[in-house]
């Protein structure tokens, strides 16, 4: 008996500590997940770069995540998946891809990078694979619509 009562004692105190923003760190909720995060660190690094990153991009009339479109019509119930996928994407493909001739801007991009790895690992933990593969997969007539728009 004494041992379970230590288990959650400690089971709960492991939960509470990963909760618990550490310096320069906020609790963001997106939907039902609950992640702490330095946002300061990852915007300084994307201030310094902005300018440069921007400068290289070919196609500056079109924008993937500005309002209204995307992310801001997102409902809240929808937003763990969705910041999961996005981080996902930025991780796996994005920052892989970003490498320039300037050690100081890959510098800064590694560092963002590592940001986003480390929120992606405890997105996964609060996400529920099954209900988002589901979901994903219930929506894949808005995907193939859009598509057809475009």
């Amino acid at each position: 008996m004494k041992g379970s009562h230590l288990f959650l004692c400690l089971f709960s105190m492991s939960c509470w500590l990963n909760l618990m923003p550490t310096a320069g760190n906020k609790i963001f909720h997106f939907g039902l997940c609950r992640i702490s995060m330095s946002m300061t660190e990852i915007r300084s690094g994307f201030t310094a770069i902005k300018a440069n990153i921007q400068a290289r991009d070919p196609i500056r009339t079109l924008s993937i995540l500005s309002y209204p479109h995307s992310l801001h019509k997102v409902k809240s119930s929808d937003r763990c998946c969705i910041t999961h996928q996005l981080f996902n994407f930025y991780v796996d493909k994005v920052f892989k891809h970003c490498k320039t001739e300037d050690s100081y801007v890959n510098r800064k991009i590694s560092s963002i990078a590592n940001s986003f790895l480390s929120v992606k690992k405890k997105l996964r933990q609060c996400l529920n694979v099954t209900s988002a593969a589901i979901k994903s997969l219930g929506e894949l007539d808005i995907l193939l619509d859009w598509m057809e728009k475009s």
